[in-house]
């Protein structure tokens, strides 16, 4: 199960478990529930423009909640600060 550490005065931690990350899968990727499909895979599918029900067509091991899970793992992975070091000019 992957773990983020999400942005905020406690550092809360958000669990996904529908992300499996395994070193020996796809380079190491995040994958979905362990499948040969990653997480940036899936998220490319979304912002090609495919739907939600056509990613769950061609690709019937998927379930809705992965699509779902795969964009909030996204989505939490760029949760970055960038603190400017000097005034803009």
């Amino acid at each position: 199960m992957a773990e983020l550490a999400s942005s905020g005065e406690e550092a809360d931690t958000m669990n996904f478990d529908r992300i499996t990350v395994e070193p020996g899968r796809l380079e190491g990727k995040p994958t979905i529930r362990g499948l040969r499909m990653s997480v940036e895979t899936l998220v490319r599918l979304v912002a090609g423009g495919w739907s939600f029900d056509e990613i769950l067509s061609d690709y019937p091991d998927l379930e809705l909640e992965d699509i779902r899970q795969a964009l909030e793992y996204a989505a939490a992975s760029t949760n970055v600060h960038f603190y400017s070091l000097r005034e803009p000019a």
